[in-house]
């Protein structure tokens, strides 16, 4: 018997539906930064238990300074094999093997954080069942592309969409 836990894919990206620049870097992504809006961040972060991420996005992600999930489960999807570190356990089987073993335990919702081969991979499996996706006004006219050229149709819902004063406007989809 499977659980209520959707997969949640939070994630940024510019105006032309890149998440980083060519070379990783996410500098852009502080032009919305401000001291009294998170987004709704602190709100879904209380909404998940369980992360997953891409070895690029982790090992990006251990430069920020103090690991940000420590109080969350989380796993690294890895082509290859890796032991579990103090933050994650890293995973290079079948992802809906995984999935589907998370999902038969009791939990909150799991965040699929990135990067883009992990987003495509759970895209083309249509594993993502919530796509709350921050679009930020910048063109970057080049980079690492949100979405692979080579999924296949998903029609979603819109539940949601918030323009903010920023111009960053988060909309949230569900299949």
């Amino acid at each position: 018997m499977f659980s209520n836990r959707k997969i949640v894919l939070y994630i940024a990206a510019s105006l032309d539906g890149y998440i980083a620049r060519e070379n990783g870097d996410i500098d852009w992504l502080s032009m919305v930064e401000s001291r009294n809006e998170d987004y709704g961040y602190k709100d879904f972060l209380r909404s998940v238990d369980t992360v997953i991420m891409g070895r690029r996005t982790y090992d990006q992600v251990l430069t920020f300074g103090d690991f940000p999930y420590k109080d969350k489960k989380c796993y690294v999807i890895s082509r290859t094999a890796r032991p579990k570190d103090d933050y994650a356990e890293f995973f290079n089987g079948d992802i809906c093997e995984l999935i589907s073993e998370i999902r038969q335990k009791d939990g909150l919702n799991i965040w699929l954080i990135g990067g883009a081969q992990i987003v495509g991979e759970f895209t083309i499996k249509n594993l993502i069942d919530r796509y709350i996706i921050s679009i930020l006004p910048i063109l970057l006219g080049k980079g690492i592309p949100l979405f692979r050229n080579d999924i296949t149709e998903i029609r979603l819902r819109l539940c949601r969409n918030v323009a903010y004063p920023s111009g960053l406007v988060q909309l949230s989809y569900e299949r």
